[in-house]
């Protein structure tokens, strides 16, 4: 029989009590909450409001233009998230897109309009037959996007730059995305966004996975209290995911997730005034 080191013990304690945190507190939590989803309609009062008039983005536009040419294919709703999460990057230096699953390419087209003449548009499918759809600014990757070998050759031969947003609108299903995140969300530049479309299902494994991801922006260990200092009143050393995600953001059937700028150390709440009420120091 192996005899356990005594970190391997104590590390084998800590995923034991998180196992048994999990099965006690989150697993009923997170039932409670489907259960509260599934009473919304019948709980939500008022009526609703008239549909008021949205202005549409270029993106939407160009969409509702194209009668003619390669063919696009993209849920309504998604424009409005492409705007609001995009829109930043569109004038950034050095601009890099990829785009993973080109179909019939008009997609590329779409980014090019949105994006301008500056950007650096990449498009990564398996299907050879995409490769039609390389034009000058626009270059078109063959490859498969569960394979980790084919994303670490590419980025590491300089084949693909590194890119500042990506939209994985691959095979849609959860081990694709899973592999792509994990390949790519550490190698997008600071200020970059990761987005993942067509998440389907309730109960969806990518979605169980980001949720995971998400919960350790949550993370608070190693937090600290100086009285002493009200600059300083609470301060928490930032976990790995801190340190480098700004966000994570849920939509129907779409994941975001935007990074920092710039590496942060610590979350600090400071605390401002002279008056405290004394029940609660």
């Amino acid at each position: 029989m192996r005899v356990l080191s005594f970190n391997r013990t104590r590390d084998y304690g800590k995923s034991l009590r998180r196992f048994y945190r999990y099965l006690s507190v989150v697993v009923p939590w997170r039932r409670t909450g489907a259960e509260f989803a599934a009473q919304w309609a019948a709980t939500s009062v008022g009526s609703p409001p008239a549909t008021p008039i949205r202005d549409r983005s270029t993106l939407e536009s160009f969409f509702d233009a194209r009668v003619e040419g390669p063919g696009i294919w993209k849920w309504q709703h998604y424009f409005d998230i492409y705007h609001r999460h995009f829109n930043a990057l569109r004038h950034r230096d050095n601009l890099v897109i990829l785009e993973i699953g080109i179909y019939s390419g008009g997609s590329l087209d779409m980014w090019r309009e949105y994006f301008g003449p500056c950007a650096t548009i990449y498009g990564v499918d398996i299907e050879s037959a995409c490769r039609a759809y390389e034009r000058q600014g626009t270059s078109v990757l063959i490859g498969d996007q569960a394979d980790r070998t084919f994303w670490r050759r590419v980025l590491a031969d300089g084949t693909l730059p590194t890119p500042d947003i990506v939209i994985d609108d691959g095979g849609h299903t959860p081990e694709q995305q899973r592999v792509t995140l994990e390949e790519l969300l550490p190698r997008i530049r600071p200020g970059g966004v990761y987005l993942c479309e067509d998440v389907h299902g309730q109960d969806n494994a990518f979605a169980a996975f980001v949720s995971g991801l998400a919960d350790r922006l949550n993370g608070n260990e190693g937090e600290s209290s100086d009285p002493t200092n009200p600059k300083r009143r609470l301060v928490v050393p930032t976990n790995g995911v801190q340190a480098t995600i700004h966000s994570v953001h849920l939509y129907p059937f779409v994941v975001v997730i935007e990074k920092r700028n710039a590496p942060l150390s610590e979350l600090i709440a400071p605390k401002q005034g002279s008056q405290w009420e004394p029940f609660l120091r």
